[in-house]
């Protein structure tokens, strides 16, 4: 049986992604990117959880957070925000009439799942979590977040640091974004105070 990997190193800086189940674009078809700004907002709030780049994707996200000194909980943080918005998804894809996405969702909860009164299984039940320590592994996760949304059969928008819903903008034109606070990572990682995050292409 496989085992859960436990993510609670206190005050690290770590590189996460999330999917949606089967890789269905429930953000997309739920127009519900604000769901994930709310969960940025609150993790800053209750747990002082700095957001240091992020792209959301029609199907997915990708994030580099850091945790204060005295945070030790992050499954626990990731796995109350699926929650929280998987039930938020639902609820949209039931106003919109989405009953085949439903269907689906619900067909994929397993027996113990559905004991535990879990209906739709929204998400992947994983998440994944690489920690950081190194500024060449920093700067190869921002590049990789900023260009998802142009790469492979993504073509989300002409320019990567067009795309709204990523933090590349705030790197790469020095523009806020309107619902992230971001902490820029150069105020912490001094050793590339001076790299730009741009990819060689």
């Amino acid at each position: 049986m496989a085992t859960r990997t436990l993510h609670n190193d206190p005050g690290e800086t770590w590189f996460i992604t999330f999917t949606c189940y089967n890789w269905i674009p429930l953000f997309e078809i739920t127009k519900s990117y604000n769901l994930l700004y709310d969960w940025f907002m609150f993790i800053a709030e209750h747990y002082q959880i700095q957001t240091h780049a992020f792209v959301l994707m029609p199907n997915h996200v990708h994030v580099i957070i850091k945790l204060p000194e005295t945070e030790a909980g992050l499954n626990k943080i990731i796995s109350n925000g699926k929650r929280f918005i998987a039930y938020e998804l639902v609820k949209k894809l039931t106003l919109l009439g989405k009953i085949d996405i439903l269907d689906q969702l619900s067909a994929a909860c397993t027996e113990k799942e559905r004991a535990k009164g879990q209906k739709h299984k929204v998400f992947e039940p994983s998440f994944d979590a690489k920690p950081i320590f190194s500024t060449a592994f920093f700067h190869q996760k921002i590049d990789y977040i900023h260009h998802n949304p142009v790469s492979g059969k993504w073509l989300l928008c002409n320019d990567f640091t067009e795309y709204p819903h990523s933090s590349a903008a705030f790197y790469h034109s020095a523009k806020l974004h309107e619902h992230v606070s971001i902490t820029d990572y150069r105020d912490f990682w001094t050793d590339i105070n001076h790299v730009k995050p741009v990819r060689q292409i």
